[in-house]
């Protein structure tokens, strides 16, 4: 299955600075308005997806850069997120210099995480269609019992919405369809299924472990 390729990131030195933008602007002439800034556009828009349960533990993750590296910091992250998100009615946060959109079901909890200047719109439409997927996954099931029993398919549907940070669909019926076929088409081997469960294993231990 061929993926769009991703705008290359900018070397240090590069990107912003060869395009001029950041540079300091030239003073605007006496009556005349400055010129607004203009940010570089950028395809990597998802910083990080993360699935937690009830009492904010991690059932699934994936980070897209290195914001937080290490392990401890990244489950720091979460648990904050989630004090700060699980008894509220809406649908946006604002935390860390981070935009982040989630959605609950029960005992699960999906987020989805991009900078501070990222569009909301953007973000929620990976929730929303992470959430109908895992949902047609889980035959309607979104718990965490049936989530632990399906991970290796999780894996798989984020996989198809997101990859390295790129947005790669927002429709629930073309990411089915893409699953299903890689499933039907035996690109779900015995080796990558073992690779997802082993991935999926370690999720589970580092959750426990916290």
């Amino acid at each position: 299955m061929q993926r769009p390729e991703a705008w290359p990131r900018p070397h240090p030195g590069e990107g912003a600075a060869a395009a001029g933008i950041g540079a300091p602007a030239a003073p605007a002439r006496a009556g005349e308005p400055a010129e607004p800034r203009l940010q570089e556009p950028s395809l990597y828009t998802v910083k990080a997806v993360f699935i937690l349960d009830n009492d904010g533990h991690r059932l699934l993750a994936k980070y897209y850069d290195d914001t937080f590296p290490s392990m401890k910091e990244q489950l720091a992250f979460e648990k904050n997120v989630f004090n700060k998100t699980n008894r509220t009615d809406s649908e946006i946060a604002f935390f860390g210099g981070m935009t982040i959109v989630y959605k609950s079901s029960i005992d699960l909890f999906l987020y989805v995480v991009g900078s501070s200047q990222e569009n909301e719109l953007m973000l929620m439409s990976v929730l929303t269609c992470l959430y109908e997927s895992l949902n047609h996954v889980l035959r309607k099931n979104m718990e965490k019992r049936w989530l632990l029993e399906n991970m290796d398919g999780a894996f798989l549907v984020l996989d198809e919405i997101v990859d390295g940070g790129v947005i790669l669909e927002s429709d629930p019926q073309q990411v089915i369809q893409k699953v299903n076929f890689r499933a039907d088409d035996g690109g779900l081997t015995e080796q990558s299924v073992a690779q997802v469960l082993q991935s999926a294993k370690e999720q589970i231990k580092w959750s426990l472990l916290k």
